[in-house]
């Protein structure tokens, strides 16, 4: 069956249409279960069964609150998890090979230059005392063979490619010396280094103010088209991805609540906490946004004990339509519209 998808039409505009059947996906994340272990021996489960795809030229928005799993995804990808995680079972796969399985130095000539990984706080993953061109020479170094001159130029020229206003000074600069703004662009410098196919990018706007996060989702968006990027954007705020992902992936628990396209998603969510979660952001009404003694909605109770592994609905606790099945055991993932699936018993399961 084909499903619907959007790509970069001629012109560099978004249209949308439908996926041959034929066409591979980028890359097929198969039933990935990661756990922690803590210091005294508990084991938690943060990604359960999780599985999706990622096609060339596509933007996935990952969603959901802290402790959903969302990080865990981002850096289980490359396999670069800390020492108290693992991955007990699934595949990931970019481009056929799952790096899950690939020996190390094949990961490393992937990393970096195949795929790239944004941090979520720029001020935390640029060295301190190294200055900034040098940190985008060492990316470069790490995978092409270039003189000190040609590292230089091409260093500035990725610092001008992602909008760094006078790109000398920033090249010369400690990270300490230029805006947290500036910091996230010299990331983003540093991902599209070496012409990856695949960008996954863990909360990329979290640290900056308003103004700022739209500079850097504009950027998103321009560097989308010029290199037919394939972007992973994971978020707690689904305002960002309105207008730049194509698809929706909604995490709870470490599972998938709600997967469709980002328009039908947000327009209609069917996952009671998909609605619960859009219900409490702040949003304009009739273009004036709301006043600040107006209280939000909020979700009640709290997120999941991952260490206790319950039979049933991980956000059964929470759920104001809970039935007396939601705690028995978890729903299966249903179809409700195409390309569009939530892991609801009010849809079967």
């Amino acid at each position: 069956m084909s499903r619907r998808f959007a790509w970069p039409n001629m012109d560099g505009r978004t249209g949308t249409g439908l996926l041959p059947p034929t066409m591979t996906p980028l890359l097929q994340v198969q039933d990935l279960h990661v756990t922690y272990t803590s210091s005294a021996g508990r084991v938690s489960l943060a990604l359960a069964g999780l599985s999706f795809d990622v096609h060339r030229g596509e933007t996935l928005g990952v969603l959901g609150e802290s402790g959903s799993g969302k990080s865990t995804l981002a850096v289980a990808l490359l396999r670069l998890l800390p020492e108290n995680a693992e991955v007990q079972k699934g595949a990931v796969l970019f481009e056929g090979l799952d790096l899950l399985q690939a020996e190390l130095r094949t990961l490393e000539r992937i990393r970096g230059r195949r795929i790239a990984l944004i941090f979520q706080e720029p001020s935390l993953a640029l060295h301190p005392t190294i200055r900034i061109g040098d940190q985008i020479g060492d990316v470069l170094a790490a995978h092409e063979s270039l003189t000190e001159g040609s590292l230089r130029q091409k260093t500035l020229q990725l610092l001008a490619e992602v909008s760094c206003a006078d790109p000398a000074r920033i090249a010369d600069s400690y990270p300490h010396q230029v805006s947290g703004g500036q910091q996230q662009r010299v990331l983003i410098a540093q991902a599209i280094a070496c012409g990856p196919s695949l960008i996954v990018a863990d909360e990329p706007t979290a640290s900056l103010d308003p103004t700022t996060q739209q500079e850097i989702l504009s950027l998103f968006r321009k560097l989308r088209r010029k290199f037919n990027l394939s972007l992973i954007l994971i978020t707690h705020n689904p305002a960002l991805l309105a207008g730049l992902a194509d698809r929706l992936l909604v995490l709870y628990g470490g599972r998938a609540a709600e997967s469709g396209p980002t328009e039908r998603v947000l327009a209609s969510p069917q996952h009671p906490y998909t609605r619960a979660l859009l219900q409490s952001m702040p949003r304009q009404l009739n273009g004036i946004t709301r006043r600040r003694q107006s209280r939000l909605p909020i979700i009640p109770g709290e997120a999941p004990n991952l260490e206790v592994l319950a039979n049933g609905c991980r956000f059964e606790t929470r759920c104001a339509e809970r039935m007396e099945l939601c705690s028995k055991r978890e729903p299966a993932a249903e179809s409700v519209s195409e390309g569009h699936t939530v892991a609801c018993f009010k849809y079967g399961g």
